[in-house]
């Protein structure tokens, strides 16, 4: 199993997602694997420097779960650790990071890892933590 950290940003009722350059084409969190001895939160603290910019710095982070689901491009699984945050600074892709996406509940959902399309979004709109009436899969 995979154990990541993953940041939830929510900016105009869309969520902060990004592609990797290498692995999968599907859209994931900013965030990644937790090193021996770094805590979850200091895993998201340490990505977002790396995948968002340098200048970039997480406010405040709010736990809000954990997620286990088939991991994106791997027949593994993962277990993330999400937290919420606002961002100071302007994000922009770094590192192994190649585009940004700002994703909104009326996005192609097939784009999306397993992990945010069966687990993650879904609880998020259900706990209301996420203002999009429709769930995944759902007729418009």
């Amino acid at each position: 199993m995979i154990h990541k950290a993953g940041l939830l940003v929510v900016r105009g009722g869309r969520v902060l997602l990004c592609r990797k350059k290498h692995g999968t084409p599907l859209l994931i969190l900013p965030g990644g694997k937790i090193e021996p001895g770094e805590s979850a939160a200091g895993c998201v603290e340490r990505e977002v420097r790396e995948e968002l910019g340098p200048d970039v710095r997480p406010s405040t982070l709010e736990f809000l779960g954990q997620y286990t689901d088939q991991a994106a491009g791997s027949a593994g699984e993962v277990c993330v650790e999400l937290f919420s945050t606002d961002l100071e600074g302007d994000p922009q892709p770094s590192a192994e990071i190649r585009d940004l996406v700002w994703f909104g509940e009326h996005d192609d959902w097939t784009l999306l890892a397993p992990s945010l399309a069966n687990r993650i979004l879904p609880d998020l709109v259900a706990r209301g933590l996420l203002p999009w009436e429709r769930q995944p899969g759902a007729s418009s």
